[in-house]
């Protein structure tokens, strides 16, 4: 729930501790951000999933559209619901997520109709570190990390005020 003299489009959610906002990050394989996400801290990553991936623009080096489509999805088990690996699956997306382990049991519950177990990539899944690493490298800014008086609207980049190199 919102306060009310705060506005929607400000990605400020109400925890235990506070006042609480989450950063959604898609990165290319050498942990360049393609995609920032800011949302509400309360708000599940898997209904975030879809609009941070139709934000991947990647320039053309010649001319042409930018790209929009990523070979690989890596993500942890928090996406694992089905509909997105349907998302995924209809635009031709390769994912390697974990299955939960909820997920896992349903399926075995339900017999020869549970269905076979989404592919997982063991040793490609230890990519998933340059996520991580492009994290860190965000929140040696401060001001991304920390700023209390930084404020970005739901959805825009704060990664304008960073220097990646």
């Amino acid at each position: 729930m919102s306060r009310p003299d705060e506005p929607d489009d400000h990605a400020l959610g109400r925890s235990r501790g506070g006042l609480t906002t989450k950063i959604h990050l898609a990165c290319d394989g050498r942990g360049r951000p393609l995609a920032v996400l800011l949302t509400p801290g309360q708000r599940h990553d898997s209904t975030c999933a879809r609009p941070l991936l139709e934000r991947i623009r990647v320039p053309r080096v010649g001319p042409g559209r930018p790209r929009r489509r990523p070979d690989q999805v890596v993500a942890d088990e928090a996406y694992s619901s089905l509909g997105f690996r349907a998302y995924l699956r209809k635009r031709g997306i390769a994912c390697t997520i974990p299955e939960k382990t909820d997920q896992k049991r349903h399926r075995h519950n339900r017999g020869y109709r549970g269905d076979r177990p989404p592919a997982f990539d063991r040793q490609f899944y230890r990519r998933r570190n340059v996520v991580e690493r492009c994290f860190n490298q965000l929140k040696g800014f401060r001001g991304i990390a920390t700023s209390p008086r930084a404020v970005w609207p739901a959805g825009r980049s704060p990664t304008t005020c960073a220097r990646i190199s």
